[in-house]
């Protein structure tokens, strides 16, 4: 593999970067996946959080990549945290998304990687791992699942729509995700919990799934996958105007986004642990 150095802070450009990487990086996870390496497991806050050999594994193949195509770049990374900072241009990786899943072989785990400049995401991509399925967008140029363009749901009534979540590991924040979502499940279509938010995400960029909350998401985790939504036509931000982070990421179309963010807001979604 000849990797050669890159300089270009253009959409386009970083976005060709992030898909090669994605694309090694996804074989790799796979591969092993298939091998049983996944059989090491290894724990950070609780228990239930599962941290495979693999999940590190890739993250230091896309770092190194990194580090040689584009050396004076800023890396921000879940397993192995920040490298490079006061750099113009930071990727954001999630190596795994959906470790749980890949653990017990369930098809929704994915690699997601997102180009940041001046603190604004210019690029990304989320490829499921298991599937191939591969969802681009650069800001400004559209969002697209496997070269096609998507487009968000026209669904326009909140009662009507299939909503997409995900749940913390920490009880305390399950408990009151799970008031929330009692709250929340009679006044929509109905609930999906896939279990990998960058996928929620870009499911949410092609409608299918109608929109999608959660609390709790780390910069990785939604990164590429909000990049594929905005420019699939939907609003991500969080609850009141803040943008979107920590405390909640809502991921709707305009017609749908102020319903649900309004019901969220009245269950204090944002709240709790």
């Amino acid at each position: 593999m000849d990797l050669v150095q890159r300089t270009s802070s253009e959409p386009l450009d970083l976005l060709e970067t992030a898909v090669e990487i994605a694309r090694r990086a996804a074989d790799t996870a796979a591969r092993m996946r298939a091998e049983a390496v996944s059989s090491t497991i290894d724990t950070k806050s609780t228990d239930t959080d599962v941290v495979t050999a693999a999940d590190r594994a890739v993250e230091r193949q896309i770092a190194e990549e990194l580090r040689t195509l584009r050396p004076g770049d800023a890396l921000l990374g879940e397993e192995y945290g920040s490298a490079g900072e006061g750099a113009a241009v930071r990727w954001i990786v999630d190596p795994i998304d959906g470790t749980v899943n890949y653990l017990y072989g369930l098809p929704q785990y994915a690699v997601s990687i997102a180009a940041e400049v001046d603190g604004v995401v210019l690029a990304g991509v989320v490829r499921n791992a298991a599937t191939g399925d591969e969802w681009t967008a650069s800001r400004g140029g559209g969002a697209f699942h496997d070269g096609r363009p998507i487009r968000g749901s026209r669904q326009t009534v909140l009662a009507q729509a299939l909503v997409g979540t995900g749940f913390g590991y920490d009880a305390a924040r399950r408990t009151h995700q799970a008031a929330v979502l009692s709250g929340l499940l009679p006044h929509v279509r109905d609930i999906r919990r896939f279990g990998a938010a960058s996928l929620d995400l870009c499911f949410a960029a092609e409608g299918l799934i109608d929109a999608y909350y959660e609390k709790g998401l780390n910069p990785w985790d939604h990164a590429a996958g909000g990049l594929v939504a905005r420019e699939a036509g939907l609003t991500v931000a969080g609850l009141d105007g803040a943008e979107p982070g920590l405390p909640m990421v809502i991921a709707a179309p305009p017609a749908l986004f102020g319903p649900l963010h309004d019901r969220l807001s009245a269950l204090d979604a944002a709240g709790g642990a």
